[in-house]
């Protein structure tokens, strides 16, 4: 049961997070009055952590389904 429920809420948790995190980068851009390329900016360099957890998260499930290389 245990299991099952880690298995389940981890990844909405930690998708909430990154949603949390992208409403605080658009909240930074909207206080700070960055424009258009300036919100484009802080989304890419901001939000380059975030990218590489899902690749992490995407590359590790690949290789433990034998989809990898």
């Amino acid at each position: 049961m245990q299991q099952t429920f880690e298995t389940w809420i981890t990844p909405i948790m930690i998708g909430g997070l990154i949603l949390f995190m992208c409403f605080i980068i658009w909240d930074l851009a909207k206080k700070s009055q960055a424009g258009h390329f300036g919100t484009i900016m802080l989304f890419v360099v901001l939000g380059a952590g975030m990218l590489g957890y899902v690749f992490k998260v995407v590359i590790t499930w690949m290789l433990e389904n034998g989809n990898g290389v």
